[in-house]
């Protein structure tokens, strides 16, 4: 038995309360650059999609890809959240076995935003390696989104960790 295929939906509005944010929505695709102390350094390919549902937050999902050979590095599912006109939430899984919970300052321009977050929870999975802290800036500006990553893990402390560049898709 096939299963049946649904019927499109029409287009919905972003809620009111997170309207600000639809210039993040679509496919964004990039390069950047990782690095840090335990590991050598390397190049990445990344695809970042923003989409909503007509609730108050936007999902977010992510796939990166390593520069040279393209096997598959790493993925992120969530949601980003506004708790305020000027304060963000972004709500992550990793399929590392570690959750992240970040949050921080939005601040929003005519054709800008700007959100610089922490990581204000953590969880981890006995086989997860130890994160114990999470730093994210991320800025668009037009049809481009820049951001870099720090992180503080196996025992070393917060650092950059990776950084890149990605244009809309769309």
């Amino acid at each position: 038995m096939l299963a049946a295929v649904p019927e499109a939906q029409p287009p919905v509005a972003p809620h009111p309360d997170i309207a600000h944010l639809a210039p993040l929505l679509g496919v964004w695709r990039g390069s950047g650059r990782g690095e840090y102390p335990t590991i050598a350094s390397f190049d990445y390919h990344e695809e970042i999609h923003f989409g909503h549902v007509g609730r108050p937050f936007l999902t977010y999902r992510q796939r990166t890809r390593h520069a040279e050979d393209g096997r598959p590095l790493h993925a992120e599912t969530g949601y980003l959240r506004c708790a305020g006109p000027d304060r963000i939430e972004l709500i992550l899984a990793h399929p590392t076995g570690i959750t992240e919970i970040c949050e921080g300052t939005l601040k929003v321009g005519d054709d800008s935003l700007r959100m610089e977050l922490g990581s204000t929870a953590l969880g981890r999975t006995t086989t997860a390696k130890i994160v114990t802290s999470l730093g994210r800036s991320i800025h668009l500006s037009g049809d481009t989104i820049d951001y870099s990553l720090r992180m503080a893990a196996v025992g070393q402390p917060e650092q950059h960790h990776l950084a890149a560049s990605l244009r809309r898709a769309e």
